[in-house]
């Protein structure tokens, strides 16, 4: 069986179960970055939340913000199978899923959910099977693991299953494709099946570190109108409006509105946005800032 190491765990995020319980303790209750509060479900019958946008940056940074999502996205009710769609950093150019195995958490391992992989493989011609896409080489790539502590923290003793996905295509057409194929798949299966785009938004370098706020206005600018497309439910329009920004997973966002859409999803809302710069405080000279959002997509 394929077990998914947990290559980023001590680095961008606390490496043992107690820190990262602690950390992640935090990021919710957090009532300034973070919602306030810690994730409890309501065990209701129907769910209206379909899915959301979390970011991937070290935890520290963009942990608060993730906690937003994902104390809706289990509110509730906790969800047979989160499906994380995660960007492409390093070129691997395809689209593919892990089709089976475990990823390891310090919290514990998740399972794949094999059966939703084939349901979704039996059908699509663009999504790929490809274990190797997560494994060796691409252990490098941190967007979904950076994910999946929240997941498992969420789902308390229920035991939640992953699929993760690798979106590199650039062409709206595939992504329209994509979430057919994906959209038809959970469907079929019948499950409570969730949806999160792991995407961070706009990365700035201000032109004038020592005096930064001309250039971070900017940023702020560039991704308003990022989340005011989100907010129009356009996924076309999200996409591209991305595309002209350094926001690193516009086609996962568009995917997961594209997706939400064909499960009869109709509201689009946003949640939470802050900087990096603001998190660490938010005065004096800035080197470096990435922005960071929370929105969720959901039916009536």
């Amino acid at each position: 069986m394929i077990v998914r190491r947990a290559t980023h765990a001590g680095s961008w995020y606390e490496g043992s179960e107690k820190n990262l319980k602690k950390s992640l303790d935090e990021f919710f209750s957090d009532d300034k970055f973070g919602p306030g509060e810690l994730p409890e479900s309501l065990n209701q019958e129907n769910r209206t939340v379909l899915g959301g946008i979390s970011p991937h940056a070290g935890h520290r940074y963009s942990g608060c913000c993730s906690a937003w999502t994902y104390l809706n996205l289990f509110k509730e009710k906790i969800p047979d199978t989160v499906i994380v769609l995660g960007t492409d950093h390093i070129g691997y150019g395809k689209v593919a899923l892990m089709e089976e195995g475990e990823w390891e958490t310090p919290l514990g391992n998740l399972i794949i959910d094999s059966e939703l992989s084939k349901e979704i493989l039996r059908n699509s011609k663009i999504i790929i099977g490809d274990n190797s896409a997560f494994t060796g080489h691409f252990e490098r790539e941190h967007n979904i693991e950076i994910q999946l502590p929240f997941i498992k923290y969420c789902a308390r003793d229920k035991d939640v299953k992953i699929l993760p996905f690798k979106v590199s295509t650039k062409k709206f057409n595939n992504i329209d494709e994509l979430s057919s194929d994906i959209a038809n798949a959970i469907t079929s299966l019948g499950k409570d099946i969730v949806i999160v785009a792991s995407s961070d938004m706009t990365h700035m370098q201000p032109r004038n570190f020592r005096n930064p706020e001309k250039d971070l206005e900017d940023m702020r600018e560039r991704d308003q109108a990022v989340i005011d497309a989100f907010k129009e439910f356009n996924p076309e329009l999200t996409y591209k409006t991305a595309l002209k920004t350094s926001v690193c997973g516009p086609q996962t966002i568009a995917s997961l509105m594209s997706i939400c859409k064909k499960l009869n999803a109709n509201k689009c809302n946003d949640l939470k946005y802050y900087t990096s710069y603001q998190k660490q405080g938010g005065s004096g000279p800035c080197e470096y800032s990435v922005g960071y959002f929370s929105g969720i997509i959901s039916k009536n």
